[in-house]
């Protein structure tokens, strides 16, 4: 059985208290217009907001004075030390010139170089190609990002398809959108199976990225794409964990990550289901977790373990004191989704809507200037098992997938139904919950009788 541990609460209370301090709201207003003024793409925002926070966090912990040029220095070694890639380094170096820049200041070692030295990094899918028509293609993303948008489709597919449809431009050489043809796409299909020598599923997901890219962003009919050479289809098992390696793993993690694989083997949820629940999912006098918005955008709802309940109680306790704590410093509350803010503006700072695994750090939001606080980050959780998955020297490939799978082929060597463990998965059809018989041994009985005789 899994062991509940006290003292999780208090690793997470310090925590808190050493959290990183917040940006001045004006002052990050302010960055962010030098960061437009020196010309640097919207998209990178985020990323030197976050080398500035780390800066002034570095001048804080090891008394610096952050408009100091001579800190600089000290900060890129300290990043150097933390293993930091030289790209990583330069663009906290050029985050950095833009912060004294804001206030007159010119190391003297700048000469006569302009205050971001580096190649201006570009991020837009279109970027690989310079050779005349990014214009076309530029809008070409757009509608396709809209596209998606207004058919709720999730984030993970925009950039599937925005990722394939950018490797398909590269593949026909930048030719104008209006002059692609489905023998195109034949050719790049067939490129991706026998030179690429992709996957069968990678294979399918070009095929539906560019079925949806002519349909509603060309608005031309697809037509059939025969003659295409197709990657074969291995059969896939599951790597299944028994028990004791669970508990294994279990045990080399820290708080929060081992009540994740808790809620991840215990519920058999899919990690980004596990990452988006917020209190309001959790019925603990019925027992009861519901999932809103699953793969497909389906609802379900599965039994709590009772083992955890409680470290969920304990949880509630957590997430309180960190949502309290936000209302205090004023902070926008958790982010919500579509359109649901616009209608309850106030949802995001209510307790209900706060997300049970929720961000150390807050994120900043420029079209509100706000901070707001996100859920965990679905790598972080990746890390973690690995790092503990590595550490036990478990002779098989574990995920956090993994733990979903070991959940179903449990309840199937218990004898559970089929169709009951369909419903618990969440999957469509049942032949995709079929594949978990493959992963225990085969009970049946060869001999046949008439019922009569059982």
């Amino acid at each position: 059985m899994f062991s509940n541990r006290i003292s999780f609460k208090f690793g997470w209370n310090l925590k808190l208290d050493i959290m990183m301090k917040i940006i001045p709201q004006e002052l990050l207003l302010k960055f962010d217009l030098q960061l437009t003024a020196t010309g640097i793409s919207s998209e990178l925002h985020n990323s030197y907001r976050k080398w500035l926070r780390f800066y002034l966090d570095f001048c804080h912990k090891y008394n610096h004075v952050s408009k100091n040029p001579e800190t600089l220095p000290h900060y890129i070694n300290k990043l150097r030390d933390k293993k930091q890639s030289k790209q990583q380094q330069k663009q906290a170096y050029d985050s950095i010139l833009i912060y004294f820049n804001l206030f007159g200041i010119r190391p003297d070692w700048l000469g006569n170089q302009e205050p971001v030295s580096c190649v201006k990094e570009e991020t837009a899918p279109y970027r690989a190609n310079k050779s005349g028509h990014n214009k076309e293609w530029k809008q070409v993303y757009t509608k396709l990002s809209d596209e998606i948008k207004v058919r709720h489709y999730s984030p993970k597919t925009l950039k599937a398809y925005s990722t394939w449809t950018r490797k398909f431009q590269n593949y026909v050489k930048n030719k104008q959108p209006e002059l692609l043809t489905v023998e195109d796409v034949k050719t790049f299909l067939t490129y991706l199976a026998v030179e690429s020598r992709v996957s069968a599923s990678s294979q399918n997901q070009a095929f539906n990225a560019l079925l949806f890219f002519f349909r509603n962003v060309l608005g031309r009919e697809f037509g059939k794409v025969d003659g295409v050479v197709r990657a074969k289809r291995k059969p896939y098992i599951p790597v299944v964990l028994s028990r004791p390696e669970v508990d294994l793993i279990v045990g080399k993690l820290r708080y929060p990550y081992d009540l994740i694989v808790k809620f991840l083997y215990g519920c058999g949820l899919r990690l980004a289901e596990c990452m988006n629940l917020r209190v309001n999912n959790f019925n603990l006098d019925a027992g009861v977790l519901t999932i809103h918005d699953g793969k497909g955008k389906k609802d379900r709802t599965v039994p709590l373990p009772e083992v955890i309940i409680p470290e969920i109680r304990r949880q509630f306790d957590t997430v309180r004191h960190i949502h309290r704590r936000d209302l205090e410093e004023g902070i926008g509350g958790a982010f919500m989704f579509d359109a649901f803010e616009k209608k309850y503006k106030n949802a995001g700072q209510e307790f209900p809507w706060q997300w049970f695994f929720p961000a150390k750090d807050l994120t900043w939001v420029p079209e509100t200037g706000e901070y707001r606080r996100a859920h965990l980050h679905e790598r972080y959780v990746q890390k973690a098992i690995k790092t503990a998955v590595n550490r036990v020297q478990l002779s098989k490939r574990a995920t956090a997938h993994t733990f979903r799978h070991s959940f179903a082929s449990h309840l199937l060597q218990a004898n559970y139904d089929i169709r009951t463990i369909q419903e618990l998965l969440g999957h469509s059809d049942i032949r995709t919950t079929m594949i978990y018989t493959h992963t225990v041994k085969s009970r049946t009985i060869k001999e046949t009788k008439s019922p009569l005789d059982l």
